[in-house]
């Protein structure tokens, strides 16, 4: 199975929602613990979800299960934490969550997008959640849009 990442930031809204569309998106699982921020601006949760219907006929769907905790987002970004501890502490909250086992590897059948604020997969969540799946199932790719 392929599962596609995508951020917003750094991003007009006419190439994030062109890549969507040109990737074959039906679903985007937005995995923010925050999405109805100003800042999001197109990317806000019920806007994001009209756009996405209406331009790439795709369906929007909100997963915080997927997200971070608040004190966690606040230790590594306001407070200028250390990547590799919030890395830890992110691996180690999917553990306790059990995602695997929360999530249906069947609806990522449908073309998929994990949807994250950060502009590239480097320092981003979204790309802890898809090494954790990788590791409990089976023939999952990514690609990072």
């Amino acid at each position: 199975m392929e599962i596609f990442t995508i951020g917003f930031t750094q991003s007009s809204a006419e190439r994030f929602f062109g890549r969507i569309k040109q990737a074959g998106i039906k679903r985007l699982l937005d995995v923010r613990l925050n999405n109805r921020s100003q800042l999001a601006g197109f990317a806000k949760q019920h806007d994001l979800a009209w756009f996405l219907l209406e331009l790439c006929n795709a369906n929007y769907e909100h997963e915080p299960l997927l997200a971070p905790t608040q004190e966690m987002l606040d230790a590594y970004k306001k407070n200028g934490g250390d990547w590799e501890v919030y890395e830890q502490q992110f691996f180690q909250l999917m553990q306790a969550r059990e995602i695997e086992k929360r999530l249906e590897p069947s609806s990522f059948e449908v073309p998929t997008v994990l949807l994250c604020s950060e502009a590239t997969e480097e320092f981003c969540h979204r790309r802890l959640v898809i090494e954790y799946l990788q590791r409990h199932w089976e023939d999952i790719q990514v690609t990072h849009l």
